[in-house]
């Protein structure tokens, strides 16, 4: 019997989001709808980009988006937080950063 060598992928087939990150983001999803403002959340894990999206109510477009894209890790960072408008709010190579405009409102939301 021969043995068999499992070809050498170049990209991995599914891009996704390790523990630490998801536990990040679902913390700040956590205190959103404990203030009352996040209802819903839908995961995407796709060959190019992980996607998180928040909703205000679950019919309609998500209010942000944090993306992760692998393939701008060298250029202008993998993270980026995108409004329901479709236009990146914050981009960055670290995920805290990425998430403070939203931290920064949740803390608006606390202190009404």
């Amino acid at each position: 019997m021969g043995t068999v060598t499992p070809l050498p992928l170049r990209h991995p087939a599914q891009v996704g989001f390790d523990r630490a990150e998801l536990t990040r983001i679902l913390d700040l999803y956590g205190r959103m709808v404990a203030a009352g403002h996040w209802k819903d959340y839908a995961i995407d894990l796709g060959r190019d980009a992980a996607v998180f999206s928040a909703f205000r109510r679950t019919a309609e477009n998500p209010e942000f988006r944090v993306e992760k894209r692998p393939a701008l890790r060298n250029r202008q960072g993998m993270w980026a937080l995108v409004n329901e408008a479709g236009l990146v709010l914050k981009r960055g190579h670290e995920l805290g950063p990425v998430l403070a405009p939203v931290e920064r409102r949740l803390m608006k939301l606390v202190a009404e």
